[in-house]
């Protein structure tokens, strides 16, 4: 049976408006967005690299830079406007862009809240307002964004506490919200958020305990809450999730021991971090188990004992467990190194600041070759230092400092062409500071002052080109200052209390970036070069109690920066150059037990007793009236005489 034409007339009126129906909505809906986007344009104040210049009206908005469009309906489904360093705040009317699925505005300079607006946004999946500056609370209705999965507000000034609303995200997988100026608890109702793989939201002021309602977290891969202000002992089930990869909870007050099983089922575990708190008790040799870790951190706590064997962490790159009390001074305490040589990874040993004693064994030769940073001062360690540390050709860092070691520095050092910071300071090293030091060409540190080293300053320091500190003081050097020192680039130059002789030579000019320069407690004589106005950058000059003698030199009034100067016990004669009064910067003057004479100026630091020490000069007079100086002899004028 054929349709009536009525039927015919009546579908193809339907037809007709349904198609009328999706034009008109197609068409409220480009309007909607296209005034949204404009909308968010009028809000930004600065767009230095003209990223929304085509964002006009002579194209439509699909095409503008940073849009992107479903292809049914036109509609904006992402806004991603990453890294292009935009001013301004974010317009409320982006709660206008009802398809929008992807928000991200990271890591620009937006200020100013965060839009309530937001909360509209029913389809949003993934927000990221990472490094911005944005400030005021998180707001209580993004709990509306049901589909929402990934919230990055990272790097930014908000402040306020965790929303409890956000407990209604059950789509959330990534929660990272740190260093921001976030107050209160973590909420308990965190553990609502089922599919939560990652809760990042350290480096706030958060305070309490962590909730055991975390523990309802079973696909939990990161929690990271270092540096707030939180308290008690980790909730005992994250010890059970095996799916944890990252435990990062240094710089709080966490307390307590750390169980002996902790690590039995964190096989999975390549980072734990839980330095800078109050954690007691030893090492569980169940570390042994967590076979996965990379990064192992537990400096800073109060803990003690012998460290375990941690041999079967072949994939450990980094190992801290300095300021710590581990090691009871005795024979074995550097064991657990022999199992470190089977981590063929290591970059990193951080042992400092304990009571490890006995002798450095000879087996530290035979950890990996890559390894780049040692520290192992500030312990009881004795005996001599290991020659075999010349093999760990890799190191660009080793400290050794403050301990009780003895003998000669190693000419193996000289196979450490990589090191720059070598620290060998506070100990009982003797013997003479060796030429192969001159190897080391990529040097910028070099401390070895407090031992009993004696013999010359070996000339081919000056080899060390990079070489900005230099510490060689409080030894037994003697000879002259060799002139190759003062071809470095140093920043700070130290031979002071030593038996160094000779004079202080004119080339000491040549250090014009120096800042520091001490050669006191000597035997260095001669004049002090008028070179030294040279040094342009010098703000500490230390020579006292040495034999120096001539006058003080005035072109010290071209050090603008200088701050402290001590010329005290020196043969110093003449008067005090007036122009030192001018150094606008200097803090502390010594002059003191020389055989100065003259006026005393009475400007600049002269004009303060307790920044000044004139002291043993008897022949000097005037200046303030707290010195108690003798009073200067009356000059006598032409006039005066004619009138006689």
């Amino acid at each position: 049976m054929f349709p009536t034409f009525s039927f015919c007339l009546s579908l193809l009126f339907t037809l007709n408006f349904i198609q009328n129906t999706i034009t008109s909505t197609l068409a409220l809906g480009n309007e909607t967005d296209n005034s949204a986007l404009l909308k968010f344009k009028d809000a930004i104040s600065n767009d230095p690299n003209g990223i929304l210049v085509s964002w006009n009206g002579s194209t439509h908005y699909c095409t503008w830079h940073g849009i992107t469009c479903g292809h049914k309906h036109q509609r904006v489904t992402q806004l991603n406007l990453d890294g292009y360093n935009l001013h301004g705040f974010i317009s409320p009317h982006v709660g206008n862009l009802s398809f929008l699925r992807h928000l991200n505005l990271a890591n620009n300079s937006f200020s100013g809240n965060i839009p309530q607006e937001l909360g509209q946004l029913f389809r949003l999946q993934t927000l990221l307002i990472n490094n911005n500056s944005m400030t005021g609370e998180i707001p209580t209705n993004l709990s509306s964004c049901s589909d929402l999965e990934d919230l990055y507000l990272t790097k930014n000034h908000l402040i306020g506490k965790i929303p409890i609303g956000i407990s209604s995200l059950h789509k959330l997988r990534i929660l990272w919200i740190s260093n921001n100026k976030l107050t209160g608890r973590i909420p308990p109702v965190i553990g609502n958020l089922s599919s939560l793989i990652g809760l990042v939201i350290g480096s706030n002021h958060l305070e309490g305990d962590i909730p055991q309602e975390i523990c309802n977290l079973k696909n939990l891969v990161m929690i990271e809450v270092v540096e707030n202000r939180l308290y008690g002992t980790f909730p005992s089930c994250l010890y059970n999730m095996s799916s944890l990869t990252i435990i990062s909870a240094g710089i709080n007050d966490f307390n307590g021991s750390l169980p002996p099983n902790m690590f039995n089922s964190l096989f999975n575990l390549k980072k734990f971090t839980i330095g800078g708190n109050r954690f007691s008790g030893t090492i569980p040799i169940s570390i042994a188990n967590a076979s996965a870790l990379q990064n192992l951190e537990l400096a800073q706590n109060h803990l003690v004992g012998q460290v375990p064997s941690l041999g079967k962490l072949h994939d450990l790159q980094l190992l801290n467990l300095q300021l710590n009390n581990l090691g009871d001074n005795s024979t074995k305490d550097l064991e657990f190194l022999k199992s470190l040589t089977n981590c063929s990874k290591l970059q990193m040993i951080s042992i400092s600041y304990n009571n490890f004693g006995g002798n450095l064994p000879n087996f530290v030769g035979n950890l990996p070759t890559q390894l780049r940073k040692l520290f192992l001062g500030d312990n009881q360690i004795s005996g001599k230092i290991p020659a075999e540390l010349g093999n760990l050709i890799g190191l660009i860092l080793l400290t050794l400092d403050n301990n009780y070691f003895e003998g000669v520095i190693p000419t193996t050092f000289g196979k450490l062409d990589k090191m720059q910071n070598l620290n060998l300071n506070g100990n009982k090293l003797s013997g003479e500071v060796p030429p192969i030091i001159g190897n080391l060409s990529q040097l910028y540190y070099l401390n070895i002052r407090d031992n009993m080293l004696e013999g010359n300053i070996p000339p081919s320091i000056g080899n060390c080109k990079k070489l900005q500190y230099l510490d060689l003081s409080q030894n037994n050097l003697r000879g002259t200052i060799p002139l190759e020192i003062f071809g470095l680039s140093s920043l700070l130059l130290n031979l002071s209390k030593n038996s160094l002789s000779g004079s202080l030579p004119r080339e000491v000019g040549k250090l014009i970036s120096i800042n520091g320069l001490d050669v006191s407690e000597n035997h260095l004589s001669g004049d002090i070069p008028r070179t030294i106005g040279e040094c342009i950058a010098l703000e500490y000059l230390v020579l006292q109690g040495n034999s120096f003698n001539g006058t003080i030199p005035s072109s010290l009034d071209s050090l603008k920066g200088l701050r402290y100067l001590d010329m005290s016990r020196n043969r110093l004669s003449g008067p005090i150059p007036n122009v030192i009064q001018n150094i606008t910067f200097l803090e502390y003057l010594n002059v003191s037990f020389n055989m100065l004479e003259g006026e005393v100026p009475i400007e600049g630091v002269f004009g303060n007793v307790s920044r000044l020490a004139v002291t043993g000069n008897n022949k000097l007079c005037g200046g303030i009236s707290e010195l108690h100086l003798q009073p200067c002899p009356v000059k006598e004028t032409r006039n005066s005489i004619l009138i006689h």
